[in-house]
């Protein structure tokens, strides 16, 4: 009876959409960056040792961890018929005891224990010393399973590949075929978040305001500044992402990220990371050394921020509103044009009000306790009338700089009707008390750049400024 030969589960890809161990090391070194110089000696001591050594030291909550849902369903369904699960996993024996608990499904827990690693060969060899061959069923997920399969009676396969199935099929007997979701293009565009781009047309603002756009070297320069720090851009979402899984994870939106769901495997990720922050710093070696420089800070503040200043109360806010700031100047190093001070200062405190209305929503979908503190954020739901009150500031504080700009005798020598700049002023007081009405009435993304890109009316404040910079005739 089929009851009778136990049915051997896979962890990681399998059961899991997600890498326990992958996991666990990022949770390691963004609680404890220096980490990184003991990874190579672990290792160089085998891989068993290596897991555990990870799994001691990383405080990895398996709650959150992403569950293939149609594979536990098929579990659930074979426990409650009677038959013996057995959960065999290459991830350490903390973590797989952990998820064997949660589950309450499995009768027995084989996992790598700091001397044998489980994975592979070694798991075929341990399952049929305990079984025999083609004493057990395997569900397995990856190529590395094949060699179980050719010891399992049958197997169950959770993979989109059709060559692994066949594989598969060739060794065995097929007796489920499980398909996790498609890393598509939409997946992609997701997680490499192509829409806050958007956000570095800030580096044409030096550009723009010198009124050089038609000098075709400084535009071209700024181009290649703008996909640089795009692309950059997001090797460090995907980075942000990967150290921000357990909280993005607890988020009401943030869970549908393509890495905190499962979406996108861990390790093409990690691989993406790598590969967009060095084809950012080619493109950067195209533009002056003082663009380099700038980039460069840019990319350790945001390195910084994720793991580290993003938990901090202010710091985490005037980080943001500095690294919009740095975009500025670096368009200006780009374009090679002085950047004024008065940009730098309406840009620090129209982006400190931006950065606020961003805390200001993920505050607000806290419970209503005054102590119910955000995750992975040193803020309480009490703060929020605080974090209000300081961002509103801010934002009217960059009106005020502009109308003192305005007032300066420097921009009659840079617009032929200076006077009609002065309605700039209710038009960004509208946008700005605006976006936070409609952040009090919880109409808001929590990001306020998307939500820009998709109001009618905020597209219709940038054109009505538009038209009035023209008004103004740029000398």
């Amino acid at each position: 009876m089929q009851t009778q030969i136990p049915l051997c589960v896979d962890l990681d890809g399998t059961l899991l959409r997600t890498d326990t161990m992958l996991e666990s090391l990022l949770v390691l070194l963004k609680s404890n960056p220096l980490a990184l110089f003991q990874l190579l000696p672990w290792l160089a001591r085998g891989r068993p040792h290596f897991k555990q050594e990870i799994a001691l030291r990383s405080a990895l909550d398996t709650a959150t961890l992403p569950v293939n849902t149609e594979v536990l369903a098929f579990l659930q369904q074979e426990h409650k018929s009677g038959r013996r699960l057995i959960l065999v996993s290459g991830t350490d024996q903390k973590f797989a005891r952990a998820m064997a608990e949660q589950f309450g499904l499995f009768e027995e827990v084989c996992a790598s224990d700091g001397k044998r690693n489980i994975s592979g060969r070694g798991k075929a060899d341990l399952l049929v010393e305990r079984f025999g061959k083609s004493g057990f069923d395997y569900a397995g997920n990856a190529w590395v399973d094949l060699a179980v399969w050719s010891q399992a009676r049958r197997a169950i396969v959770v993979s989109n590949s059709g060559a692994l199935n066949r594989k598969a099929a060739a060794l065995c007997e097929v007796e489920h075929v499980f398909r996790p979701p498609t890393v598509d293009l939409g997946v992609w565009l997701q997680a490499l978040r192509i829409h806050q781009w958007a956000k570095n047309l800030l580096i044409f603002l030096p550009l723009l305001g010198a009124h050089q756009w038609h000098n075709t070297a400084k535009l071209s320069a700024t181009v290649v500044a703008f996909f640089t720090f795009s692309i950059c851009a997001s090797s460090v979402y995907l980075l942000n992402d990967l150290f921000d899984l357990e909280a993005d994870r607890q988020h009401t939106t943030k869970h549908r990220r393509p890495m905190a769901s499962g979406r996108l495997p861990l390790h093409w990720g990690v691989a993406f990371v790598l590969v967009l922050l060095v084809v950012s710093i080619l493109l950067a070696l195209f533009l002056p050394p003082r663009f380099g420089a700038s980039f460069a800070g840019y990319y350790v503040l945001t390195l910084l921020y994720s793991l580290r200043l993003k938990q901090l109360q202010i710091l985490d806010v005037l980080t943001l509103a500095g690294l919009y700031s740095i975009r500025v100047m670096a368009g200006g190093y780009a374009a090679q044009v002085v950047v004024s001070d008065w940009l730098l200062a309406f840009s620090l405190f129209v982006f400190l009000s931006l950065a606020f209305v961003k805390r200001f929503t993920e505050l607000r979908q806290l419970p209503q306790i005054p102590s119910e503190k955000a995750k992975g954020r040193g803020y309480q739901a009490g703060d929020r009338e605080l974090i209000s009150t300081m961002g509103i500031a801010s934002g009217y504080l960059a009106v005020l700089v502009l109308a003192l700009y305005i007032t300066n005798p420097l921009v009659t020598q840079l617009y032929e009707q200076p006077a009609a700049l002065w309605f700039t002023c209710p038009v960004l007081l509208y946008w700005i008390s605006r976006v936070w009405l409609l952040a009090h009435q919880g109409a808001l993304h929590d990001d306020p750049i998307v939500f820009a890109l998709k109001d009618r009316q905020s597209w219709l404040v940038g054109i009505i400024l538009l038209i009035i910079g023209a008004i103004a005739l740029p000398k």
